[in-house]
């Protein structure tokens, strides 16, 4: 992974006269360095690779990151940013490309002051080598979006009146792990009854109570790659309105996935998912964000939507995520995890789409 990454940030630098790249987004240390950790920074040069950390985590970083030169900030130049300026200086780096879009203020001010290097702001580069992914990649993303499949088959026995959002949401996080997951989690979303047409609600103390429904928006990582599904089901016997909405909602997702594939317009792809409720009464309803890339990063370019300019691309993988949400009524919404594959996709979701009657 992380060769393939610092090639390419090599001939990023030729190709724009650039010298250097201060790397400070904590996710794409991890995809160029490898690195799993915190605090980390990288500073990479036409000839050098430097990777800044305190103390804490050098014994890591060396062991992860062996091909890097460790630079301890707190025992050298006392900060981040005075560290990445000491280091430009020291390689003789006339130009030094930074992430504006994450450096906050003070750290640009600062390292700004202290080197000679003309800092240039850049935007989205490891971010557009992160979009097509590598066969381990994939491998990975498969094998999380399995582990939360075989959570939500495991999940479904704790769903009864009764038990609180929170408490179901802490069950489904230990599903994961105890199926193999990364043990650091990120935020899911575990939602009951009316609360089901707030796109991301967060669990609450909530009760679930008899004809809620119950909508599950969550994954895990697997060696930091993520997944990431959505299951809306029924406690109870579902009643007509809850079953003309989800199927409705059934009809987008296959909507979407019908016509989803190599170098098709992303915009293209939202299009088709509004067919279906076209004319309807439940077209005010829907959201028009229905779906983004994924890798190590939940929500990653390509965006799916009516203003995207994206085309899809072989070995993207990326959500799709229609919903309608009724105010006071609850919602619902169903995501599948997709590979662009050379035909068409691969649903790398194994759950059923099926409403399930608890």
């Amino acid at each position: 992974m992380s060769k393939i990454a610092e090639e390419k940030i090599l001939k990023y630098l030729e190709e724009n006269n650039l010298d250097g790249f201060f790397i400070s987004r904590p996710v794409n240390v991890n995809y160029v360095s490898g690195y799993t950790s915190d605090d980390a920074f990288l500073l990479i040069t036409r000839k050098k690779k430097f990777f800044i950390t305190d103390p804490r985590y050098t014994e890591q970083a060396s062991m992860e990151c062996p091909e890097y030169q460790i630079v301890e900030w707190r025992d050298t130049y006392g900060s981040v940013p005075a560290t990445a300026a000491g280091l430009a200086d020291q390689e003789g780096l006339k130009t030094l490309a930074y992430e504006e879009d994450h450096l906050v203020v003070n750290f640009y001010k600062e390292m700004q002051e202290k080197t000679k290097a003309e800092l240039v702001g850049v935007q989205g580069v490891v971010e557009e080598f992160r979009m097509i992914k590598t066969p381990k990649e994939i491998g990975y993303l498969r094998a999380s979006c399995e582990i939360a499949s075989r959570a939500y088959e495991r999940i479904q026995k704790d769903i009864r009146p009764g038990i609180t959002e929170k408490e179901l949401a802490a069950n489904l996080s230990r599903y994961m792990v105890l199926e193999g997951s990364d043990t650091k989690p990120y935020g899911n979303i575990l939602i009951s009854g009316a609360r089901t047409s707030l796109l991301h609600g967060i669990p609450s103390n909530k009760a679930v109570e008899y004809g809620d429904f119950v909508l599950m928006d969550y994954g895990c990582q697997y060696h930091g790659y993520l997944s990431d599904m959505t299951r809306t089901l029924v406690v109870g016997k579902a009643t007509p309105e809850q079953r003309k909405v989800y199927d409705l909602e059934l009809q987008m997702v296959d909507a979407m996935e019908s016509v989803d594939g190599p170098e098709v317009a992303a915009k293209d792809i939202y299009a088709a998912s509004i067919k279906p409720i076209e004319g309807t009464e439940y077209f005010k309803y829907h959201y028009t964000g229905i779906g983004h890339s994924i890798g190590m990063f939940v929500h990653e370019q390509p965006f799916i939507g009516p203003k995207s300019k994206y085309i899809m691309k072989e070995n993207m993988v990326h959500t799709i995520e229609p919903g309608l949400y009724i105010p006071g009524w609850g919602g619902v919404r169903v995501e599948d995890q997709v590979l662009i594959t050379k035909d068409g996709i691969e649903n790398l979701i194994s759950a059923t789409k099926e409403l399930i009657e608890l």
